[in-house]
């Protein structure tokens, strides 16, 4: 069938003077093979013609059956996805086909920028570098730059170029720009914005970027007392936060009021995300918790609910709580705190006594001290105190010795090994040592009588 030759037509229509309407579709020139067959549509109806407007010549007078009134407002262009920053990357001469993936990496991996819906969103880590970049090494993050020096190194490659002049003017350049940076502050090159002034302290707030990531500041170094910082929430931008966003900030921590059991509640964020306070327990909030919003009753919940699971991991305790008998991720095991001893296999940890625990808790390898570490190691010195007054002085030490050798008796193949093998290694060195002192011995004799025997 003959191919359907269609123009493409955008028809203006005068109604009245000074009222002007368009109409947008298409025109058929030659139907072709439309007349019996349009791919995709098996049955035509009446919306199919829609977009299919008649033939035209200016002047024509056209009957008004129907006017559309639309509106439209002007949208950025969509933001790169990967398949789209290849293609430019491409286009402009950026990377080679090899290079693609891994220059994607780095954009994520160095949070320059995230994925949303597929579409890469910078951070305000990538868009505080990109201003510092662009402002002090114009001439580095000029796509022209990229794609010229590429080939030019191509040229090098192929024997076209040399390769040391090139390496001079890229480096004397180079060298004279970081030569200008060397005076910016801190604050211009991480590009802190000023927000205004604190109504209570009378001190500037201003948000900028830090190591740990954006953040909101009263006050200044230069200022006598200590500036006060607040992180960012999470989806704030540095760009639109504004002086009422900031400080609400700085209303962390929040006082909310006395718990169940009367201790003081206090909300704030920590590195690890929003959390209650109340006594030495941290309790992290829910990921639907706002830390600025939740009520005093939300709070009292989920300490219930962290006291609650804390207190179905505990199997036995012994010296109030100084050593514990605890179900862990991977079964239960003994801690006081510092150290973390196993139980055996074939021991019931609900059967076990301090002796066992104290016992297990020797051989136990020391693990990072906590913050209570001192107190958990008083804790335990006083329980070998107190068996010592029950039972002799010497009790302690037996028992723990008794009970540590029914341990490597009864422990793993590993365990067991070390100790015999240590023995050995004494024996032989003591064994060495006794045949050594012999053979010299025995050498002194032996030249006595040989001097002997020449004097006679």
């Amino acid at each position: 069938m003959k191919p359907a030759v269609l123009n493409t037509v955008s028809v203006d229509l005068e109604c009245g003077k000074g009222n002007n309407f368009r109409a947008n579709g298409s025109t058929v020139v030659e139907a072709g093979f439309l007349t019996v067959y349009e791919e995709g549509r098996d049955v035509k109806t009446e919306d199919d013609e829609s977009n299919m407007l008649p033939v035209l010549t200016i002047g024509d007078l056209v009957p008004l059956e129907t006017l559309d009134a639309d509106q439209h407002f002007t949208e950025p262009p969509p933001r790169y996805s990967e398949a789209t920053l290849v293609k430019q990357m491409e286009e402009i001469g950026i990377g080679r086909p090899s290079t693609y993936a891994s220059i994607i990496q780095v954009l994520l991996a160095r949070d320059y920028v995230i994925l949303e819906n597929k579409r890469f969103t910078p951070t305000d880590v990538g868009r505080v570098l990109i201003r510092f970049l662009s402002g002090s090494f114009p001439d580095y993050v000029d796509y022209e730059f990229t794609a010229k020096l590429e080939d030019e190194l191509d040229e090098i490659a192929a024997g076209e170029k040399q390769a040391i002049p090139l390496l001079e003017k890229f480096w004397k350049r180079l060298t004279e720009l970081v030569a200008l940076t060397e005076n910016l502050t801190r604050a211009e090159a991480s590009n802190a914005r000023v927000l205004g002034v604190d109504p209570a302290s009378g001190k500037e707030i201003s948000v900028r970027i830090g190591r740990f990531g954006p953040f909101a500041q009263i006050g200044t170094k230069d200022d006598e007392d200590k500036p006060k910082f607040a992180s960012l929430r999470p989806g704030q931008k540095m760009d639109f936060v504004t002086l009422d966003d900031a400080l609400k900030l700085f209303e962390l921590p929040r006082k909310l009021g006395p718990d169940h059991q009367g201790r003081e509640i206090t909300i704030a964020v920590g590195r690890f995300g929003p959390f209650a306070k109340v006594g030495p327990m941290y309790v992290s909030l829910g990921k639907t918790d706002d830390p600025y919003e939740i009520t005093h009753a939300r709070a009292v919940e989920l300490i219930q609910e962290k006291e609650a699971m804390l207190a179905a991991r505990v199997i036995k305790t012994f010296n109030d709580g100084a050593i514990q008998i605890l179900q862990g991720k991977y079964g239960p095991y003994i801690t006081d705190g510092v150290k973390n001893g196993k139980i055996l296999k074939g021991m019931e940890a609900a059967e076990l006594s301090l002796e066992d625990c104290l016992a297990a808790l020797e051989i136990a390898p020391k693990g990072k001290p906590k913050s209570s570490a001192a107190a958990a190691k008083s804790a335990t010195e006083r329980a070998k105190r107190d068996i010592k007054a029950s039972r002799g002085k010497s009790a302690t030490v037996k028992t723990a010795k008794k009970v540590a050798s029914k341990t490597v008796k009864t422990d793993s193949a590993g365990v067991a090994a070390k100790k015999p093998a240590a023995k050995k290694a004494v024996a032989k060195k003591s064994a060495t040592k006794e045949a050594s002192a012999k053979k010299k011995v025995a050498s002194k004799s032996v030249a006595k009588k040989v001097a002997k025997k020449a004097a006679s």
